[in-house]
């Protein structure tokens, strides 16, 4: 009953916002609507391919065919609908993170319970007990549902909100062993903002855990890459079908992704380094900031987590949210609902009041210092972008906070939450 009724409130406030005269507004915010994933391009291109103008000539459209079609069905069939889609797919996947959060939430227990006897003596306060397989997912669902920045999203009508319905249905793939469903999900988020793709480790990691044998976990991984593989071309072919052959659309997508077309303002760091940025150092350092985005810490993490492949997941949807080239509030708002997730180290994570409260006065003065910038002509970029770089500054600070709280507890798991040295109690700290 209290789940139905939290849906019910969820779902009242995005259709009340969505019914106001400040959605018009929230739609127009460049924290909530980028280059690629605005509503208002969206409709862009399916009225130019409507009328016979392929879309991915100019400069506007940058989703995939797929997209492209259903989206052109849906205006012109049930255009009194797409709010409700919005907010029944918002919804879903609230659901299917709680769903999800569930299932892994019970295999730390278990285990837990199997390692038990490994633990050192003085470490209860760093266990799982019972009520967290009951309240850990439920805080999952809520972190979602009402946090600000995804009723942000929803009400802005982004694709980003197709983008955390698809992982969220790869994590529930995840968790009930589903392995087609995982990857047929990250291949098809993988067409909209590319970055996912490396989520196929913590993916591939996870099914093999569960295998038994090195054989057989090696097959496991390497037959979860070949599917991956497969869907992602076999989408990528569908797509070229939908448009009568044409390859244009990698281009105007992928290529649009990685060679950051667009300066536009928004809440990452891409905007303001390459206006500043001479053209002849551009490539430089724009495949430098892309490697940042992706493979630079896909490989260390991988090696030090491939235990915990869903705190990997974690820590790499986190990355690419404060890492890629267009990032939007309703990328922050998914990695922000599985930090519930992980009750168990937070009594490790020292920064949450400085990351809590920098966030919350970043996201006040964001829309404050845009407004004296572009309509009051009293500030400046710079202004702007001093803004977005310590909230990307405070997301920095959560993620590493989140890592070494898991490195903490692991290691105080074995050695006791007290360390003796020469009689002493010593104090254990990471060193960055």
């Amino acid at each position: 009953m209290k789940l139905a009724i939290s849906i019910g409130v969820a779902a009242l406030v995005r259709f009340l916002l969505m019914n106001s005269r400040y959605s018009q507004g929230i739609q127009n915010r460049v924290e909530v609507s980028t280059p690629i994933n605005a509503w208002k391009r969206v409709e862009e291109g399916a009225y130019l391919y409507a009328n016979g103008i392929n879309p991915y000539n100019g400069d506007v459209y940058h989703k995939n065919p797929i997209i492209l079609h259903a989206s052109r069905w849906l205006l012109d069939n049930v255009p009194s609908a797409i709010p409700a889609l919005f907010i029944l797919l918002d919804l879903l996947t609230g659901m299917l993170l709680l769903l999800a959060a569930r299932v892994f939430i019970r295999e730390m227990y278990e285990k837990q319970r199997k390692e038990k006897d490994t633990y050192a003596k003085d470490t209860e306060e760093l266990h799982l007990v019972v009520a967290d397989l009951h309240t850990v997912p439920m805080s999952v669902g809520f972190a979602y549902l009402f946090n600000p920045y995804t009723i942000l999203n929803c009400v802005g009508q982004t694709t980003t909100v197709w983008s955390n319905f698809l992982l969220a249905a790869f994590l529930y793939g995840l968790s009930r062993r589903q392995r087609l469903l995982s990857f047929l999900a990250l291949a098809l988020e993988t067409q909209i903002n590319l970055y996912p793709f490396v989520l196929l480790a913590p993916g591939a990691l996870h099914i093999a855990n569960h295998q038994t044998g090195n054989g057989s976990r090696l097959n496991s991984i390497a037959s979860s890459c070949v599917l991956f593989l497969g869907l992602f071309l076999g989408v990528n072919y569908f797509g070229s079908f939908l448009m009568g052959g044409d390859w244009s659309f990698l281009d105007a997508t992928y290529g649009f992704i990685i060679n950051c077309r667009s300066l536009q303002p928004n809440i990452g760091l891409f905007w303001y380094f390459f206006t500043e940025m001479f053209d002849h150092f551009r490539t430089l350092f724009l495949y430098s900031f892309q490697i940042n985005a992706t493979l630079l810490y896909l490989f260390p993490l991988t090696f030090k987590l491939h235990k915990e492949p869903i705190m990997l997941a974690t820590m790499l949807i986190g990355l690419a949210a404060v890492f890629r080239s267009y990032p939007c509030v309703g990328d922050v708002s998914f990695y922000l609902a599985l930090i519930p997730l992980w009750k168990s180290i937070s009594m490790f994570m020292k920064n949450n009041f400085i990351v809590g409260a920098t966030m919350l006065v970043t996201s006040v003065l964001a829309p404050t210092v845009w407004h004296l910038w572009i309509y009051n002509n009293s500030a400046n970029a710079n202004f702007y972008f001093g803004v977005t770089l310590i909230f990307c500054t405070a997301q920095i600070f959560l993620i590493t906070d989140l890592f070494f709280g898991y490195i903490k507890r692991e290691f105080c798991l074995k050695h006791g939450i007290r360390v003796l040295v020469d009689g002493k109690e010593a104090r254990i700290t990471l060193e960055y």
